[in-house]
């Protein structure tokens, strides 16, 4: 037998090092993830959403002035908006975040 293992399995000491190394990263940006803060914003400020890096919403901040209670179809869409802008940036910045550490590989069911 070749030195170093099985012929034709190459490096796989260090092919292990690598996944040992990227599991820690990820179980770093894990923790990370969930004290990074994102925010987006409808209306001109009027509607705030604040995400985790875990997608998550942690708080919606409504201006008083946009609060008309003959208006309600026009809040709701300000909050949806707001919601959605932020869970998107949050999205994005886990997949810049993932990719970091992947090199760019898509690997399904990380995140």
């Amino acid at each position: 037998m070749a030195k170093g293992g099985f012929p034709g399995m190459g490096n796989m000491g260090g092919m292990m090092k690598q996944v040992q190394k990227m599991q820690k990263q990820m179980q770093e940006l894990q923790e990370q993830l969930e004290e990074k803060e994102v925010e987006a914003s409808a209306g001109g400020g009027a509607v705030v959403a604040v995400a985790n890096g875990k997608k998550q919403i942690v708080s919606i901040i409504i201006d008083k002035d946009v609060v008309d209670p003959d208006d309600v179809e026009m809040l709701q869409d300000l909050v949806l908006a707001a919601v959605n802008e932020a869970l998107r940036t949050a999205e994005n910045y886990v997949s810049e975040e993932m990719a970091k550490i992947t090199g760019g590989m898509n690997i399904p069911g990380l995140f």
